[in-house]
Formats: C-alpha cells, structure tokens, sequence
C-alpha cells in the first residue's frame, strides 16, 4: 500500500495521459535487462509487468480488470464482509502514473537483486509471503487502533499500491547488511534504513499509507524470523518448485534426449565418428577404424576417412604394399590424408 485514496483522484478504468514517466519506465527496464553479461530474473519481470498492465489496462483487460474503488484495501470492508479481492489484489493497482513510476523503480532495483542471490523460485515464494504478511499486519494494527480508542480514521481508509511489499523487501535485503546508506542528509546503516524511510515519507508526503508501510516492515522483520527459525525450503518454496518441476519437464526430457543422442557420436556419411570403442560394438556390416574410428563398410578393407588398413586384413595389405615397394604409412601420412579426406 503506497497511497491513501483521498490523496489523489481515483481511477477506475481506462488510460490517462502519459507524463512520460511510463516511457522512462520502461527505458530503465530495457537497460537492466539489455546490458552483456547482466542477470535476467523472470519473476522481478512477472510483477513488473502485472502491475503495468493493471495501471495501463489495455484493450480488454480494461474490461475484465475490477476497478480501482472495488479492490482498494479497506480493514472494515475486508473485516465484516470477508473482501478477500481487497485483500489480494490492492498492492497490484496505483493511484497515478507517478505512484506507479517510483514503485516500480524500486521494486526493479530491489527484485533484481534479491531474485539474483537467492534464485527465481525462492524469491517468487518470499514475495507470496510477504504479500500476505504486509496485509494481514496492516489488517490486524488497524483493528487493534480501533479497539483502543474510538478513532475510525485507519479502520475506514482506503489504500492501495506496492509499498509495503517493498518496504518488506527492503529489510530482507538489508538484513545481513554492515553497510551504510545516505538518506537525505543522514548517514544510517543499512538495517536501519526502511525505519528512516518511513518517518521521512510521512514528513514530506502525508497522504501515503502509513500503516501499510509499517506492516510491511514488521512482515520483513517476522519473515526473517521465520527463516531462522526453520532451517531448509518453506513449503511454498516446494509447491512452487513442484509446479515449474512439472511445466518444464518436456523441455528437459526433449534436452535430454538431444544430450544422448550427441554422446552416441557424430553421424557423418556412411559411417560414424565417435567414440573409441572395440570392433564388437562396431555396428552389424561395418568395422571400426582403429585410427579415426570411422565405421566402414566390411566390402573394403581400406578406412575410407583415414586409408588405414583394416586390423584383421593388416597381414595381407602389408604384403601388397611391400610388393609395390612401399612403407607402411607413417603418422603424418595419416593425417594428410585425413585432412584431405574432409576437404573434400
């Protein structure tokens, strides 16, 4: 949740015209996934381009979509009427084109990094997490608010955007951190940032959510404890895991098959070049040259690749060559032949 409802005009469908920052977006996109040698995570692209499209709803997303008004996250609506949509679907939707620019801005830099050290699977899990821990902590301060005093003003807001996932990933990412950071004339270390971050929010843009950005630190920090306290794979992880297990099983079984057909060697004319094995595993009509194990048919006796003499027909080729007077063929003779042979 980034921004509260009444800071801003609500959007319920179709498009507003670009400032251009949709464009710049987009041009940062392309140059942290464009450059040589740079990691390319899919699931920083997926929520990118999710919540892209439900801010731009294109064509007959616009028709499909629930306005802005019907999923805006609300603690009384999803209290007593049980409005689970709210609940999922609030930090997927942005009150303008500036809400969305700087959200996105940090989630690409954020997602890349996290994605890239603890790989796609377990970071598409941590965001599931986080995304139910930040909500269901924002639901439970404000109802807490509103059991102490008779202040309704959190209970009834309206709210929506990604902020308190990503202040949730901040803490995650700055967890393990020794460094410092440079946040508006301070110098904090970096565990400490996100808290920092939100005090200057509410001082210098007060229509912001406050208790969602403070729900998703406190679901960073219970996220990390949960960590520690059990050691090995969420079970999230493993469904996760389960189902990209299952969705990309005929591309390993098609890789597979291609890596054993290259290991039984390289087809090439009429016989094969492969690996050195013995005569007996030559296939049936064809012997194995011993020099370049070529397999050649059993109607000649001469390597066809090579011209090294068949093993079991040496004896009499010897003789023929010495009644011509000729030497047996030496090294180097082999491989100029060899090399005119594939010349050819």
């Amino acid at each position: 949740m980034g921004s509260g409802m009444s800071s801003a005009r609500r959007r319920g469908s179709g498009l507003e015209a670009s400032r251009g920052m949709l464009p710049l977006l987009a041009l940062q996109v392309l140059i942290e996934y464009g450059r040589a040698g740079a990691s390319r995570p899919p699931v920083t692209a997926a929520l990118l381009a999710a919540n892209s499209l439900i801010y731009l709803r294109p064509g007959a997303l616009d028709g499909v979509l629930p306005s802005l008004s019907r999923v805006s996250f609300n603690p009384q609506l999803i209290v007593e009427y049980g409005d689970l949509v709210r609940f999922f679907l609030s930090p997927f939707y942005h009150l303008s084109e500036s809400h969305l620019f700087y959200n996105m801005t940090s989630l690409l830099w954020k997602g890349i990094q996290l994605e890239t050290s603890m790989g796609s699977t377990e970071f598409a899990s941590m965001s599931a997490v986080l995304l139910g821990l930040s909500q269901g902590i924002t639901l439970l301060l404000s109802r807490g608010l509103l059991l102490l005093g008779d202040d309704t003003a959190y209970y009834d807001q309206h709210a929506v955007g990604f902020s308190g996932i990503l202040f949730a990933m901040k803490v995650v990412l700055n967890a393990w951190s020794d460094d410092f950071v440079y946040l508006h004339g301070m110098i904090l270390p970096s565990k400490y940032a996100a808290w920092a971050e939100l005090i200057l929010i509410q001082v210098f843009i007060p229509g912001t959510s406050f208790l969602g950005q403070l729900g998703g630190i406190l679901a960073g920090l219970v996220y990390l404890w949960l960590k520690r306290a059990f050691n090995g794979p969420d079970p999230i992880t493993l469904l996760i895991s389960s189902i990209a297990n299952v969705v990309t099983w005929p591309v390993r079984f098609a890789q597979n098959l291609l890596r054993s057909a290259r290991s039984q060697g390289r087809a090439t004319g009429r016989g094969r070049v492969g690996r050195r094995i013995s005569a007996r595993d030559s296939p049936r009509g064809f012997w194995r040259c011993p020099t370049c194990t070529y397999d050649n048919s059993v109607s000649t006796d001469i390597c066809e690749m090579c011209s090294t003499a068949r093993e079991d027909h040496a004896f009499s080729r010897r003789q023929h060559h010495q009644a011509r007077g000729n030497a047996e063929l030496s090294v180097d003779e082999i491989r100029r032949r060899r090399l005119q042979r594939f010349d050819r």
